[in-house]
This record gives structure tokens, C-alpha cells and sequence, in this order.
């Protein structure tokens, strides 16, 4: 098996896919804007479409993940950083195993972290949701 990889590494992943993942949320909310009169999207201004709005960007974060993770095992910036996300069997990831992994690694991130610190102290080099998951981010040898 491949070795796991450090905190610092997946990090630089996740900084590269947040920013990628803000820019598609601007282009999506400057489409949705118009629906809007131009208003921001907020419950005083327009009401329950507020609340269908979260979950639009709530779903394009699923769907990012879960179509990369499904397809390649890596995300854009996964791949920048030559990291990949498969199961403990090595197999990609279900749609399934997707979404509790994504799930699951917003509380090892909003627990200030401490999910992916754990890294640095589990013996297999896992962090929270990789064991809670089953699933672990591997380092993708140079081509």
C-alpha cells in the first residue's frame, strides 16, 4: 500500500480546491443574481429562495468531491499535490463513500482541526474520517 499523506500536503490540496470551489460558487451565484434584482441572497431580501441557494452550494460541494473522488480518486488540487483518496481495499470511492467521507471530514475540520492533526499521532497515519470512512489519501509516486 501506498504511504498516507502528511497534514501539510493536504492541506495545500485543500487550499487549492477551496479556491476553485469559490470561484465556481461566484460564477453560480452571478447567474442566480438576476432572480434576485440584483438583491443579496438573504433571507430579509428574499425569503425561502435563501434557503434553496445554501443547498445549491452545498450541492456543488458535493458534487465536485464526488465526482472527482468517484472517477480519479483526485481532486484538481489533489492532483497538484500528487495525493489520491481510495478505500482500504484501494478500490475509488463510491458515491456513497463520498459523501460520509466529505461529511465526515467537516468534523475533523471543525473540530479546530483536530481530525486532521491526528495525523501526526495515529500509527497508520490516518485522520479521523479516513478511519471513520474507511478510506485513506495516499501519495501518488512522480512520474
Amino acid at each position: 500500500m501506498a504511504r498516507s499523506a502528511g497534514v501539510l500536503r493536504r492541506f495545500g490540496a485543500m487550499l487549492y480546491d477551496a479556491l476553485l470551489l469559490v470561484a465556481v460558487m461566484m460564477v453560480v451565484t452571478a447567474l442566480v443574481l438576476p432572480f434576485t434584482a440584483g438583491e443579496a441572497i438573504l433571507e430579509e431580501t428574499v425569503g425561502a429562495f435563501e434557503h434553496a441557494y445554501r443547498l445549491l452550494l452545498v450541492g456543488i460541494v458535493v458534487a465536485f468531491f464526488g465526482w472527482f473522488w468517484t472517477r480519479r480518486g483526485q481532486t484538481l488540487g489533489m492532483t497538484a499535490w500528487r495525493l489520491k483518496v481510495v478505500r482500504e481495499d484501494g478500490a475509488l470511492l463510491t458515491w456513497a463513500d463520498s459523501i460520509k467521507r466529505l461529511a465526515a471530514a467537516c468534523v475533523s475540520l471543525f473540530a479546530f482541526g483536530l481530525g486532521y492533526f491526528w495525523i501526526w499521532i495515529d500509527r497508520d497515519r490516518l485522520a479521523w474520517h479516513d478511519r471513520w470512512t474507511r478510506t485513506r489519501v495516499v501519495m501518488v509516486p512522480k512520474r
